[in-house]
């Protein structure tokens, strides 16, 4: 049995067009939930730990000024295009598109002002709620009006999160959510003693700016190689890996898989992701610098969590083998990312 709350959480500063930002609850006997109708973003998410006791795991603000300040999406929904986009530009139809630039040469989660820093109108379901926005066409330099819906529902110890929409024009579209996680409860320190396990044979290396090179690697023999899990802190010292922030290449199909799995032994803690997606980015967290003052007066130092961003793969607009980006008019986009949540 899920229940589900509104409340008011704040109102957006009038340079940011005024307007009313609602909070809503959803809360089950293992997981409670927060989330805004600014940006859909998922501002605490409580799990038990195996004595029972309920942990906030994700990182972010205890109030709107966080969010509406710049952060690096802490529990967002970026679009229209999650990840990076080689200089901004792609080709469509014969047409040249530039985007905002935002992440060194590139174009980095929809832009200067993506879904993440927009007002949506929600609608409050049984067990969840559905946010909806019509993104105009010319939105950060991307064509068509996009019709998007984002759906959280709670069932159990299960969070789903599914995404759909329209276009009026061909236009490229990758959606996820951007949460970071930590399973000992956010504040702390690192996520170093959690193991972690990917369902991957293969990844994408990327170049100085985090732009995929096109080579789709095997992980085997390698440091990607998550298929079987791994204590995070020690896997990183082995390898001489500064951290990641790369996208794994999931089997494709629109079936629902489970592709990610993360333990963490001293709260016994699990959590596994399941998708329809094509790609996960897995991040940890490597730019975070401990500046930022988050819920509870907490900082968030270089690699204190963790993130698994169900997506298409990066610069999938500027590379015609990688899984195809574009929706059309008269189609639908739909996905949805399944986030399970136990003790062990």
């Amino acid at each position: 049995m899920t229940t589900v709350r509104r409340e008011a959480f704040g109102r957006m500063p009038p340079e940011q067009g005024g307007g009313e930002v609602e909070k809503f609850v959803l809360q089950s006997d293992s997981v409670r939930v927060e989330i805004l109708s600014f940006g859909c973003i998922i501002t605490a998410l409580e799990t038990k730990d195996r004595d029972g006791q309920f942990s906030d795991i994700v990182l972010g603000f205890d109030t709107l000024e966080g969010y509406t300040r710049k952060h690096p999406f802490f529990g967002a929904v970026v679009g229209r295009v999650a990840n990076r986009i080689a200089n901004g530009r792609f080709n469509l139809d014969g047409k040249e598109y530039k985007l905002f630039i935002n992440n060194g040469p590139n174009s980095l989660h929809g832009g200067a002002k993506g879904f993440d820093k927009v007002l949506w109108s929600p609608q409050v379901l049984p067990n969840g709620v559905r946010f909806f926005r019509l993104s105009p066409n010319g939105e950060e330099g991307y064509p068509g009006d996009l019709k998007v819906w984002v759906t959280y529902t709670l069932s159990g110890r299960e969070l789903a999160i599914n995404y759909q929409a329209q276009t009026s024009k061909t236009t490229p579209i990758s959606l996820t959510n951007h949460s970071y996680f930590n399973l000992a409860g956010q504040g702390s320190r690192d996520v170093y003693d959690h193991e972690i396990s990917i369902e991957a044979d293969s990844y994408l290396p990327v170049d100085d700016t985090k732009i995929p090179t096109g080579e789709v690697a095997a992980v085997q023999g390698t440091g990607f190689d998550l298929r079987q899990p791994v204590e995070l802190g020690k896997h990183l010292q082995k390898f001489h890996l500064d951290g990641f922030d790369h996208n794994f290449c999931l089997h494709q199909g629109q079936d629902r898989c489970l592709v990610a799995r993360v333990f963490h032994p001293a709260s016994g803690r699990t959590m596994e992701v399941h998708t329809t997606q094509p790609g996960i980015q897995f991040y940890t967290g490597n730019n975070l610098d401990g500046s930022l003052k988050g819920k509870g007066a907490a900082t968030y130092p270089k690699h204190s969590a963790f993130c698994l961003e169900t997506q298409n793969w990066p610069d999938a607009v500027n590379k015609p083998h990688f899984p195809n980006v574009l929706l059309h008019p008269g189609e639908e986009y739909n996905h949805t990312t399944w986030l399970v949540f136990n003790t062990a």
